[in-house]
């Protein structure tokens, strides 16, 4: 028994050490750790992963709110379409084949691969649209070198709508689906891509919470596994906040969409051959 927990300790402190490197959360790699290596059901790594995917954000997302990078009327406003999102999801996953799920994943996998590959600071625009105006979304950059850089809001409806599948794949995959995010707000809505990644860190935690809470009371989250790797996550997580400063960026990026890819390929092999 000592064994199996240390185990999954390990997998767990390893996987929120690579999430935290690459800035796709912990949720990304402990699916396929603790399907592939552990042999966990899917079903159960979901619940296992929603769990630590909120203890990891709770703890990554002070310091953005702290320094000023996290848009929190941005937050609460999409919340309302990841959170709604993630209860259907969650829902869903409990009537999806297990080598449906592992399909789906795989193919968000590749999409995170995507993501890391062309991830770019698109252009932030000084001035919001009428219904962001209104809503009051826009917000400040921090400078240490000068007065803080305002930026606009544009698009909400469509980021809403990117974010709502978001919501939907966090509670069918347990992972916290940044890389949409980000893609919602760097992309649709115009935020510079700092914001949109400390906002993303910020949401992710409510999203998966929400997915987490349908779990529980179905009484899919096995309390022998989500401990471990909740406390093992947020173990590799603060040190792979530690190390991210004075790592490669390049390699580190190359690196990560090679493991991608090879999750990927692998879960969708399992998935086919479970046909």
């Amino acid at each position: 028994m000592l064994t199996i927990l240390g185990g999954l300790i390990l997998l767990a402190v390893g996987a929120g050490f690579v999430g935290a490197l690459s800035g796709l959360g912990g949720g990304v790699f402990i699916v396929p750790a603790l399907v592939i290596v552990a042999h966990v059901p899917m079903y159960a790594a979901v619940g296992a992963s929603l769990i630590s995917v909120v203890a990891t954000s709770a703890g990554a997302s002070v310091a953005f709110v702290r320094d000023g990078w996290t848009n929190l009327r941005v937050a609460m406003l999409l919340e309302c379409a990841t959170v709604t999102g993630a209860v259907a999801g969650a829902y869903m996953a409990g009537h999806v084949s297990p080598w449906i799920l592992e399909l789906l994943f795989a193919l968000v996998m590749l999409q995170s691969a995507y993501f890391t590959i062309h991830k770019s600071d698109t252009e932030y625009l000084p001035k919001s649209d009428a219904l962001s105006e209104y809503l009051r979304l826009d917000g400040e950059v921090p400078d240490d070198e000068a007065k803080p850089i305002h930026y606009g809001v544009r698009n909400v409806p469509g980021g809403s709508a990117l974010m709502l599948v978001a919501g939907i794949t966090s509670g069918l995959l347990g992972i916290g689906s940044g890389a949409l995010k980000v893609i919602a707000m760097d992309y649709i809505m115009h935020l510079p891509l700092k914001v949109s990644s400390a906002t993303s860190n910020f949401m992710i935690g409510v999203t998966a919470g929400a997915g987490a809470l349908v779990f529980l009371a179905r009484g899919a989250v096995p309390a022998a596994i989500a401990g471990p790797v909740a406390l093992g996550v947020t173990v590799g997580a603060l040190a792979g906040s530690r190390v991210l400063p004075h790592a490669n960026v390049r390699a580190l990026r190359t690196l990560f969409v090679v493991i991608l890819v090879l999750i990927a390929i692998e879960m969708g092999w399992r998935a086919l051959s479970g046909i």
